[in-house]
């Protein structure tokens, strides 16, 4: 019930073939990732980070087509994130410059009216 080795002729030799060739990852869909989380997180100047993800996302996403790499999906949450946090940025500056505007207008008319009331008084 031992069964013996083959003889020399008869081994079999398994044909090894090369390993495919790794698909390269595109280096801008990765920048264009990081820069979007990063313009979420940091505040002052997310949104030149969200402006920068969402140039490096577009120019990622037009080298994956003709190149064929991989970072799609990358390169599609780095636009995300960049478009979110510009979009949610450029609100907050507009809402920040409309209330300076607001309260310093605020500010003068009560001085004007002030200043109008005391000179009527005296």
């Amino acid at each position: 019930m031992n069964n013996p080795p083959p003889p020399y002729g008869e081994q079999n030799y398994y044909q090894q073939y090369p390993k495919p060739p790794q698909e390269r990852m595109n280096g801008k869909a990765v920048a264009a990732l990081v820069l979007g989380i990063l313009s979420i997180v940091i505040p002052y100047v997310g949104i030149l980070f969200g402006i920068t993800a969402i140039v490096l996302a577009t120019l990622a996403f037009k080298e994956i087509r003709y190149s064929y790499e991989q970072g799609r999906g990358l390169a599609i949450a780095g636009l995300v994130c960049g478009i979110a946090s510009t979009f949610i940025y450029t609100i907050l500056i507009i809402m920040f410059v409309l209330a300076i505007l607001l309260f310093n207008s605020a500010h003068t008319a009560t001085g004007y009216e002030l200043l109008s009331a005391y000179s009527f008084l005296v």
